[in-house]
Protein backbone atom coordinates (compact mmCIF):
# COMPACT_ATOMS: atom_id res chain seq x y z
CA UNK A 1 0.00 0.00 0.00
CA UNK A 2 1.28 3.55 -0.97
CA UNK A 3 2.76 5.98 2.16
CA UNK A 4 0.34 8.99 2.07
CA UNK A 5 3.25 10.99 1.27
CA UNK A 6 3.29 9.18 -1.79
CA UNK A 7 -0.17 9.88 -2.85
CA UNK A 8 -0.02 13.37 -1.75
CA UNK A 9 3.11 13.65 -4.28
CA UNK A 10 0.98 12.07 -7.44
CA UNK A 11 -1.93 14.31 -6.86
CA UNK A 12 0.17 17.29 -6.52
CA UNK A 13 2.44 16.37 -9.85
CA UNK A 14 -0.93 15.68 -11.34
CA UNK A 15 -2.13 19.13 -10.53
CA UNK A 16 1.38 20.93 -11.71
CA UNK A 17 0.57 18.91 -14.99
CA UNK A 18 -3.08 20.26 -15.17
CA UNK A 19 -2.26 23.33 -14.41
CA UNK A 20 0.81 23.85 -16.98
CA UNK A 21 -1.31 22.34 -19.64
CA UNK A 22 -4.07 24.28 -18.81
CA UNK A 23 -1.83 27.59 -19.27
CA UNK A 24 -0.31 26.62 -22.59
CA UNK A 25 -4.25 25.83 -24.17
CA UNK A 26 -5.90 28.85 -22.54
CA UNK A 27 -7.34 31.79 -24.84
CA UNK A 28 -7.27 34.62 -22.32
CA UNK A 29 -3.77 35.31 -21.40
CA UNK A 30 -5.08 36.17 -17.89
CA UNK A 31 -6.17 32.61 -17.11
CA UNK A 32 -2.89 31.47 -18.44
CA UNK A 33 -1.56 33.61 -16.17
CA UNK A 34 -3.35 31.78 -12.95
CA UNK A 35 -2.95 28.89 -14.15
CA UNK A 36 0.92 29.59 -14.06
CA UNK A 37 0.38 30.70 -10.17
CA UNK A 38 -1.55 27.58 -9.80
CA UNK A 39 1.57 25.87 -10.93
CA UNK A 40 4.09 27.60 -8.82
CA UNK A 41 1.82 26.69 -6.02
CA UNK A 42 1.83 22.89 -6.45
CA UNK A 43 5.80 23.22 -7.26
CA UNK A 44 6.70 24.86 -3.58
CA UNK A 45 4.53 22.01 -2.09
CA UNK A 46 6.28 19.84 -3.68
CA UNK A 47 9.34 21.15 -1.94
CA UNK A 48 7.68 21.31 0.84
CA UNK A 49 7.60 17.21 0.39
CA UNK A 50 11.21 17.29 0.22
CA UNK A 51 12.34 19.03 3.10
CA UNK A 52 13.29 21.88 1.57
CA UNK A 53 11.30 25.13 3.31
CA UNK A 54 13.19 27.78 2.21
CA UNK A 55 13.06 26.67 -1.35
CA UNK A 56 9.66 26.25 -1.02
CA UNK A 57 8.76 30.12 0.30
CA UNK A 58 11.23 31.59 -2.37
CA UNK A 59 9.20 29.89 -5.32
CA UNK A 60 5.87 31.52 -3.45
CA UNK A 61 7.78 34.74 -3.30
CA UNK A 62 9.52 35.38 -6.11
CA UNK A 63 7.71 33.14 -8.58
CA UNK A 64 4.02 33.17 -7.48
CA UNK A 65 4.80 36.91 -6.21
CA UNK A 66 6.94 38.84 -8.07
CA UNK A 67 7.62 37.67 -11.24
CA UNK A 68 3.73 37.20 -11.81
CA UNK A 69 2.94 40.39 -10.76
CA UNK A 70 5.35 41.75 -13.51
CA UNK A 71 3.18 39.23 -16.12
CA UNK A 72 -0.17 40.35 -14.70
CA UNK A 73 0.87 44.12 -15.35
CA UNK A 74 2.90 43.57 -18.94
CA UNK A 75 -0.56 41.73 -19.94
CA UNK A 76 -2.87 44.58 -19.26
CA UNK A 77 -0.16 47.02 -20.37
CA UNK A 78 0.08 45.13 -23.64
CA UNK A 79 -3.39 44.67 -24.06
CA UNK A 80 -2.70 40.39 -24.99
CA UNK A 81 -6.21 39.55 -25.49
CA UNK A 82 -6.51 41.72 -28.87
CA UNK A 83 -3.32 40.03 -29.81
CA UNK A 84 -4.75 36.79 -29.71
CA UNK A 85 -7.22 36.58 -32.21
CA UNK A 86 -3.95 36.81 -34.68
CA UNK A 87 -2.54 33.28 -33.60
CA UNK A 88 -1.53 31.56 -36.43
CA UNK A 89 -0.32 27.76 -36.01
CA UNK A 90 2.73 28.52 -38.44
CA UNK A 91 4.15 30.74 -35.81
CA UNK A 92 4.05 28.10 -33.26
CA UNK A 93 6.83 26.08 -35.43
CA UNK A 94 10.03 27.16 -34.34
CA UNK A 95 8.91 27.40 -30.52
CA UNK A 96 8.45 23.39 -31.00
CA UNK A 97 11.49 22.74 -32.64
CA UNK A 98 13.24 24.75 -29.33
CA UNK A 99 11.24 22.92 -26.95
CA UNK A 100 12.34 19.61 -28.92
CA UNK A 101 15.81 20.58 -28.40
CA UNK A 102 15.02 21.49 -24.57
CA UNK A 103 13.77 18.31 -24.09
CA UNK A 104 16.57 16.50 -25.79
CA UNK A 105 18.96 18.54 -23.61
CA UNK A 106 17.32 17.60 -20.77
CA UNK A 107 17.08 14.02 -21.30
CA UNK A 108 20.88 13.89 -22.35
CA UNK A 109 21.85 15.84 -18.91
CA UNK A 110 19.66 13.42 -16.72
CA UNK A 111 21.51 11.05 -18.30
CA UNK A 112 24.71 12.04 -17.90
CA UNK A 113 23.77 13.23 -14.26
CA UNK A 114 23.00 9.28 -13.82
CA UNK A 115 26.05 7.31 -15.46
CA UNK A 116 28.18 9.88 -13.64
CA UNK A 117 26.32 10.16 -10.41
CA UNK A 118 27.60 13.41 -9.28
CA UNK A 119 24.73 14.38 -7.20
CA UNK A 120 25.34 15.88 -3.87
CA UNK A 121 26.25 14.47 -0.74
CA UNK A 122 23.65 14.17 2.17
CA UNK A 123 26.45 16.20 4.39
CA UNK A 124 26.75 19.51 1.82
CA UNK A 125 23.19 18.76 0.90
CA UNK A 126 21.97 19.52 4.67
CA UNK A 127 24.26 22.62 4.78
CA UNK A 128 22.49 23.96 2.10
CA UNK A 129 19.54 24.13 3.66
CA UNK A 130 20.82 27.22 5.70
CA UNK A 131 19.47 30.45 3.93
CA UNK A 132 23.26 31.99 5.07
CA UNK A 133 25.35 29.39 3.85
CA UNK A 134 22.26 29.74 0.60
CA UNK A 135 23.23 32.98 0.36
CA UNK A 136 27.07 32.90 1.02
CA UNK A 137 27.35 30.60 -1.84
CA UNK A 138 25.05 32.41 -4.28
CA UNK A 139 26.70 35.55 -3.55
CA UNK A 140 30.34 34.38 -3.64
CA UNK A 141 30.40 31.96 -6.94
CA UNK A 142 27.24 32.92 -8.69
CA UNK A 143 26.90 36.21 -8.62
CA UNK A 144 27.49 37.10 -12.26
CA UNK A 145 24.61 34.43 -13.55
CA UNK A 146 22.16 36.06 -10.47
CA UNK A 147 23.08 39.79 -12.00
CA UNK A 148 22.62 38.92 -15.70
CA UNK A 149 19.30 36.97 -14.81
CA UNK A 150 18.41 40.63 -12.94
CA UNK A 151 19.58 42.62 -16.05
CA UNK A 152 17.20 40.42 -18.16
CA UNK A 153 14.39 40.85 -16.61
CA UNK A 154 15.10 44.65 -15.88
CA UNK A 155 15.66 45.17 -20.13
CA UNK A 156 12.82 42.56 -20.72
CA UNK A 157 10.07 44.94 -18.86
CA UNK A 158 11.14 48.43 -20.13
CA UNK A 159 11.70 46.90 -23.60
CA UNK A 160 7.86 45.70 -23.26
CA UNK A 161 6.64 49.49 -21.94
CA UNK A 162 9.14 50.93 -24.61
CA UNK A 163 6.81 49.06 -27.18
CA UNK A 164 3.80 49.55 -25.38
CA UNK A 165 4.66 53.01 -25.80
CA UNK A 166 5.47 53.30 -29.96
CA UNK A 167 2.26 51.46 -30.82
CA UNK A 168 0.11 54.09 -28.48
CA UNK A 169 2.11 56.98 -29.97
CA UNK A 170 1.26 55.72 -33.46
CA UNK A 171 -2.71 54.95 -33.10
Amino acid sequence: MPSIEFIVFILLALTAIGSALGMLVSRNAVYAALFLVLNFGTVAVLYLLLDAPFVALSQVTVYAGAIMVLFLFVIMLLGAEQLAAEFRWRDLAPAIVLGVLLLAETVYLLFQKITLNTGVDAASGEILTQPAVMAKELFDFYLLPFEVTSILLLVAMVGAIVLTKQEKRSA
